[in-house]
């Protein structure tokens, strides 16, 4: 299921703004791999879109008594007990690099807007909007730890903002999750669940 553009049968094809919501994330790095492999071509436009909860982070560094330990975190360690993932303050580098590592006339963009939890759905689909974006694409989360996730935290999983994605976007949107290390891809899209896609 590869996505891309249809020129209509002319001689130049239409360069494609794709979108991936990129997070310090294994399933964000599936979404990007998916992206590289089947669905960007040379001169495409690639934005690489991550939305920050300024609260989440507030509230994270406030648990922590100790300067040394928020160093830490900002090296990688992590905030001990927060659960937000250390080193992500260049993740957004690092992703940018490897896209023009594995496609050096690809255009990427990289895009960081802040908002809350719970509007971060509404973000995204906001920022579709206003780039013109053709095709949103957004790592998922397997059911059970989505299941998991939704009884730790309050407001809406990766999982689930995904799948709202998929809903509402008004550009199509794919949520792709890794079946399995060679078994390549799962996608959903609004008129299609589950589709398997080899890598």
């Amino acid at each position: 299921m590869t996505l891309s553009i249809d020129n209509g049968g002319g001689k130049t094809p239409q360069r494609q703004k794709v979108m991936v919501v990129a997070e310090p994330t294994r399933e964000s790095a599936v979404a990007l791999h998916y992206v590289l492999s089947h669905v960007v071509f040379d001169n495409d436009v690639l934005y690489l879109l991550h939305v920050e909860n300024p609260t989440f982070w507030n509230s994270c560094f406030k648990k922590q008594s100790s300067s040394t330990t928020i160093t830490a975190a900002r090296e990688g360690g992590g905030c001990h007990g927060c659960g937000c993932i250390g080193g992500d303050f260049d993740f957004l580098d690092q992703m940018k690099s490897a896209c023009e590592l594995v496609n050096p006339r690809l255009k990427v963009k990289v895009a960081r807007v802040e908002t809350d939890a719970k509007d971060k759905a509404y973000m995204i689909i906001s920022q579709t909007k206003m780039l013109g974006i053709d095709l949103l694409v957004v790592g998922k989360r397997h059911s059970l730890a989505n299941a998991i996730l939704r009884q730790r935290r309050n407001g809406p999983t990766r999982g689930e903002t995904a799948e709202y994605l998929v809903e509402n976007s008004k550009c199509t949107c794919v949520a792709v999750q890794r079946k399995g290390q060679t078994g390549g891809y799962l996608l959903h899209t609004k008129n299609h669940r589950n589709f398997w896609l080899l890598a």
